[in-house]
């Protein structure tokens, strides 16, 4: 007898497509006589033919879980150590309702859905973007976009819709990944300028001046801006821009408007931000989600991208529905006819935010914003007292973040970083690599959760390592 050595099929116990008759069977319906030929339109030199380094793969699923589960635990979360970093993502107190809500199932796996069989979704997202109206003064808000990067872009191709032009302006302080994410969405027919900033932080209105032309289609403001620092010229800002017919776009942080006022009170045509401080937990790139607001106006209204729910009576007396408004102008509609493509967005956290906004109501909102405003002073009068330690604009308002130079204490912020996490604290983020004309410099964030026994113990740490 002769005995063969047939090796036999891999098949992974977790990919259901690893079994050689699916295989087949998949390959037989679309026409292919192989995998080979799915990759065909791929040149040779752009494959990779080698053996990948990877691991061998792990089949025991206990074994899986407790290697993902060693993987986890090297992790350090913001319940371990003390944090205060900012800069877009933040440690704001989520309330456990919040969770609560958002886990249901009718929520958490709801993808589309039409108004005549999804009202409970609807109508959360209705009651949310109320909310927001009347946070931000505004009679309009989407269903949340991916993220505030996003909606920040979106309201400049709006602007730029409405007047046909093709020029936008943005502050020199913005955020770099913002400013990235904003050109690769503007690209390659609008222009992009920066105006730039005075001393104190704040925008140079001169500056703009000479920059706005009869091609700007918006000036976009971020207030509070980047480096945390509050506009005290923004309805100067605004007059500007409506002078020179330009749409004023104002990016804002609603946690911030309890004690602040909203952007339409001082000029602002649209209105936009991210809701992750609105009980959304920091995460790996899912806990963020934008809003875009105007006032009621075809203008406007006609060149959102992205739905909005309405409210409107049915056949039966005293009963209503919710569902889309002016439909036919997103891409759902009529794909090559939408003002823009419009895919999934991040609607579960709108019915999040939603939920905080109705649990805090306009006085618990007043109290997060002065308890964020109180803490950020107080810091700002602690480390402004440590030897070593700049506070370049402290001249200006802040909300939640300021800038702290180290160029006086001959250490970078890299080293004085590391040096804190030795000690469980997460320093600033380090904007030596972003904005070089700050010196060696961090921006420091302070939110309602960091309490007065954190500051004081962060800055005897600094005075330690200085």
């Amino acid at each position: 007898m002769i005995m063969t050595n047939t090796r036999k099929p891999f098949i992974h116990p977790y990919i259901p497509n690893s079994v050689p008759r699916t295989k087949q069977e998949m390959l037989k319906e679309v026409g292919a006589g192989s995998i080979e030929e799915l990759f065909e339109a791929i040149p040779e030199r752009l494959r990779s033919k080698g053996k990948m380094n990877l691991p061998e793969p792990i089949l025991s699923e206990h074994d899986l879980r407790r290697h993902v589960e060693e993987l986890l635990s090297r992790n350090q979360t913001t319940d371990e150590l003390i944090s205060f970093l900012g800069a877009g993502c933040y440690n704001h107190f989520v309330p456990s309702i919040c969770d609560e809500v958002n886990s249901r199932g009718e929520f958490l796996t709801a993808y589309a859905g039409e108004p005549y069989d999804d009202h409970g979704r609807f109508q959360a997202l209705f009651e949310y973007t109320s909310m927001m109206a009347e946070l931000l003064n505004m009679e309009v808000v989407n269903v949340p976009t991916y993220d505030g990067f996003q909606a920040a872009a979106t309201s400049l191709r709006m602007a730029c819709r409405i007047y046909g032009r093709n020029e936008v302006l943005l502050p020199a302080t913005i955020s770099p990944d913002k400013r990235s994410k904003i050109l690769d969405y503007l690209k390659p027919e609008i222009k992009v300028e920066y105006t730039d900033y005075a001393h104190t932080g704040l925008l140079d209105l001169e500056d703009l001046k000479r920059k706005i032309s009869e091609q700007t289609a918006a000036v976009y403001l971020e207030n509070p801006g980047y480096l945390g620092i509050l506009e005290l010229h923004a309805e100067e800002i605004g007059g500007i821009s409506h002078q020179n017919g330009a749409v004023f776009v104002v990016s804002v942080d609603p946690i911030s408007l309890g004690v602040l006022a909203p952007p339409a009170d001082y000029g602002a045509d649209i209105v936009c931000g991210d809701i992750q401080s609105l009980g959304m937990h920091m995460n790996y790139g899912g806990g963020q989600a934008g809003f875009i607001a105007t006032r009621d106006e075809e203008k406007y209204v006609m060149q959102y991208p992205s739905r909005l729910f309405g409210i409107a009576p049915t056949e039966v007396e005293g009963e209503y529905g919710f569902g889309d408004v002016a439909y036919e102008r997103t891409s759902f509609a009529i794909r090559e006819e939408g003002n823009e493509w419009v895919g999934t967005a991040a609607a579960l956290w709108g019915i999040t935010a939603g939920v905080y906004l109705a649990l805090m109501g306009p006085q618990g909102m007043r109290e997060v914003g002065e308890a964020i405003l109180s803490r950020t002073r107080y810091a700002m009068q602690v480390l402004g007292r440590i030897k070593g330690i700049r506070l370049p604009f402290t001249g200006s308002p802040s909300f939640r973040e300021f800038v702290v130079n180290f160029d006086e204490s001959g250490k970078t912020v890299q080293e004085i970083n590391k040096a804190l996490l030795s000690k469980g604290i997460l320093g600033g983020k380090d904007l030596t690599k972003e904005f070089p004309a700050l010196g060696n410099s961090a921006l420091y964030c302070f939110t309602e959760t960091t309490s007065q026994v954190m500051i004081d113990r962060h800055a005897a740490a600094l005075e330690e390592i200085l």
